[in-house]
């Protein structure tokens, strides 16, 4: 148990800072954007379970020789009110913050969907007063808007895409089909239950180098994806056009439609939103992101081998298992 705990701090340590530092500095994500994603959600996790099993395995070590036998130990002292006094003050203090610390992250990740869930709807109760549905394109509403705007609301089966008339009249059909099958991208890999899990992680810990640069990385691969999502059926130049004109578009403040176009994800930003713009609020900007696609498309390198995408995702993997293990055998290291 006391080696567990150290090792797992250290691998808490490493994943909250230096590790997803590299990996945001890091060019190759660029060309396996679904294998950096898997890689972020497990640095993200593994480095979340490090944290609390840190404290929780050093606050249970006097209990027993793993978290298993400690944790009987403990729920013995809690329900038949045996002595505690193998406890000490600091190891009281280490379960009640692993306690505190869990306890956050759920309450911080429920109160987000539910915030998400609020926000969502009030976004499509105003669609409803202010858009119509398009003619030629099923689940999409259209709404009066001089600025290129496009971006989709998940909702289940009452997932719709949304674009103004200023960015229809600016597209070609070739266009706005790559505009459609980016944003149907994100619905249906489910891209919004990604933004949500990382935005509840950056609310619940803002101050962490991961959940900041986590959910600025995730936000720009869910783009890349979608945009190889859509050149699957359109050409490059034609994602080029459509992406560089949606991105030329910034909505003015002062526009009565502006709550109409309002980000429904609110500060934490929206799901899967259209080429050319931002998923994230105070992370990277409509402009850069913009820039980093257009690069990727216009000056595409090659994919990863598949030995590089299996050492990354072998690394996810380790990532995921070495916690548990070190959680419920710890005495195999001692």
């Amino acid at each position: 148990m006391f080696w567990a705990s150290y090792l797992l701090a250290a691998l808490a340590i490493i994943l909250a800072w230096p590790a997803p530092i590299a990996l945001s500095r890091a060019s190759w994500p660029a060309r396996a954007p679904f294998t950096a994603m898997v890689l972020w959600q497990s640095i993200a996790l593994a480095g979340g379970l490090s944290m609390i099993g840190a404290m929780l395995v050093w606050g249970l070590q006097p209990l027993g020789d793993n978290l298993v036998s400690a944790s009987a130990g403990f729920f013995n002292i809690l329900i038949d009110d045996e002595s505690a006094q193998t406890l000490g003050v600091i190891h009281v203090f280490a379960i009640s913050a692993a306690t505190l610390l869990f306890g956050h992250l759920v309450f911080t990740l429920v109160l987000t969907f539910i915030r998400i869930r609020r926000q969502r709807r009030r976004h499509r109760d105003m669609l409803n007063l202010l858009s119509s549905p398009a003619a030629d394109q099923p689940a999409t509403l259209v709404i009066s808007h001089p600025a290129p705007v496009a971006y989709c609301l998940p909702g289940g089966a009452r997932s719709v895409t949304v674009m103004s008339d200023g960015l229809m009249g600016l597209l070609s059909r070739a266009e706005l089909d790559a505009v459609l099958l980016h944003e149907s991208a994100h619905l249906h890999q489910r891209h919004h239950l990604l933004l949500w899990a990382f935005a509840a992680w950056r609310s619940a810990l803002p101050w962490l180098p991961t959940s900041q640069l986590a959910q600025r990385a995730v936000s720009e691969l869910i783009e890349m994806l979608a945009d190889d999502e859509a050149l699957r059926t359109v050409d490059e130049p034609t994602l080029v056009r459509a992406i560089a004109i949606v991105g030329s578009g910034a909505l003015p403040t002062s526009s009565s439609a502006q709550d109409a176009l309002e980000d429904p994800l609110g500060e934490e930003g929206r799901p899967g939103s259209a080429p050319g713009t931002t998923a994230v609020t105070g992370g990277t900007t409509d402009a850069q992101s913009t820039a980093h696609r257009l690069r990727r498309l216009l000056t595409p390198l090659p994919p990863l081998s598949r030995i590089q995408q299996a050492a990354a995702l072998s690394a996810a993997g380790l990532l995921l298992v070495v916690p548990p293990v070190l959680l419920v055998a710890p005495e195999l290291l001692g």
